[in-house]
């Protein structure tokens, strides 16, 4: 007689040499019973809106891929943090500048490695390569390869068992599918769940149930946090609901990240779908309405900087070339500057000494060799919410 539908996994006994342990199987998406989406219809209707005013924000700003490109580092930056590193957003524009930053190498290359990953997933999605577990794996490899993770594995599914929380499978919070056939089947059901269009989610919907089987799946050695935040926007990108890269939730999921754990689980232990969905809308709602004020911010503060400079006269034509060169770079050097824009050196250091004068630009180090210069109103808004996390 077959099982009744169930919303709730099934526990199997593994064993190792020294204890038995049980591991989670999650049943396959969507779930059984379906969702009910009654009382979530005001809330999913307002986050919609949301995301739809942040794809449009990039017909109204000047320059929509500056925007994604600061943007894409803070979510690598909040993300990372997440998972422990200390990087701040200085660090990370510093250690694209080829300075040092404030932190360990190793925290920053984390973060680095993030920015590639997303670029390459992004990439390959233009190309109308599908959403799927090879290209999942590719993706991870590129997140993986060269960090503090790059002996596990990159870009390969687990062959040994993993587990969160605890310092074994069997004082674990949680011990996903282990690596047999389980763990096959699972991500099988995954991939079809992925390309199916029966029955027809609201792609939100879609991409909240995506995110929490991911995590419970844990297919990977490391980083599975990571790469499952990032699967939610290329989702979107994939299903057509966003043009451009321009959701993140690492902000959200950082400021209620306890939150967050404890819903996973009652997902994974009550088939708790709805309260899940409900605190993943609201994160959307949330996110796209900040990055669009973000972007507004930003705009403003561009505008009302270019004025001052062009009220300079005839020394605006090279102090706005270097000014444009801090929209990606708002840390520099002068010798950086000179080599990007092909400058001489007096004629930088004439037009970043302008740009100090009229406050828009601030001396960091004290010194009188290799100065840096920060965009600091610029950074500061870019930045807000990614203060490290105290471990």
């Amino acid at each position: 007689m077959a099982s009744p539908p169930s919303r709730i996994g099934r526990y199997v006994t593994c064993r190792i040499p020294q204890e038995s342990y049980r591991a989670y199987i999650p049943p396959p998406l969507p779930p059984n019973p379906p969702v009910d989406l009654s009382g979530l219809e005001s809330l999913l209707e307002r986050a919609n809106q949301a995301l739809g005013r942040l794809d449009g924000i990039a017909l109204v700003i000047p320059d929509p891929d500056l925007f994604l490109y600061m943007y894409v580092r803070k979510e690598a930056l909040l993300s990372s943090q997440i998972e422990g590193t200390q990087s701040s957003l200085s660090d990370l524009l510093l250690f694209e500048s080829d300075e040092v930053p404030g932190v360990p190498l190793d925290d920053v290359r984390e973060v680095s490695r993030y920015v590639a990953a997303m670029s390459h997933g992004l990439q390959r999605l233009r190309e109308e390569f599908p959403l799927s577990l090879r290209l999942i794996r590719e993706i991870h490899d590129v997140l993986m390869r060269g960090g503090r993770g790059g002996y596990q594995t990159p870009g390969e599914f687990r062959t040994s068992q993993n587990w969160i929380g605890g310092s074994r499978p069997g004082n674990a919070v949680f011990v996903p599918p282990p690596p047999n056939q389980e763990l096959d089947q699972c991500l099988a059901d995954f991939e079809r769940f992925l390309h199916s269009e029966k029955p027809r989610l609201p792609v939100l919907v879609k991409a909240a149930l995506m995110h929490v089987q991911f995590e419970t799946i844990h297919p990977f050695l490391d980083g599975n946090g990571r790469l499952g935040r990032l699967l939610i926007t290329f989702l979107l990108c994939a299903e057509g609901v966003l043009r451009d890269p321009g959701l993140y939730l690492s902000l959200y999921l950082k400021q209620n990240r306890q939150r967050y754990y404890d819903l996973l689980q009652q997902v994974r232990l009550e088939g708790n779908w709805e309260t899940w969905i409900e605190f993943f809308l609201r994160g959307v709602e949330e996110t796209a309405t900040e990055a669009v004020e973000t972007a507004r911010q930003i705009v403003a503060l561009l505008a009302s900087d270019r004025k001052r400079i062009e009220a300079l006269g005839r020394p605006a034509t090279s102090v706005l070339l270097v000014f444009h060169l801090l929209h990606r770079r708002p840390i520099l050097s002068i010798s950086h500057a000179s080599k990007s824009l092909n400058l001489s050196v007096p004629t930088v250091s004439k037009a970043i000494k302008h740009l100090v004068d009229l406050g828009i630009l601030k001396e960091t180090t004290g010194r009188q060799k290799g100065r840096l210069f920060a965009y600091e109103k610029y950074i500061g808004i870019l930045g807000h919410g990614t203060e490290p996390l105290r471990r």
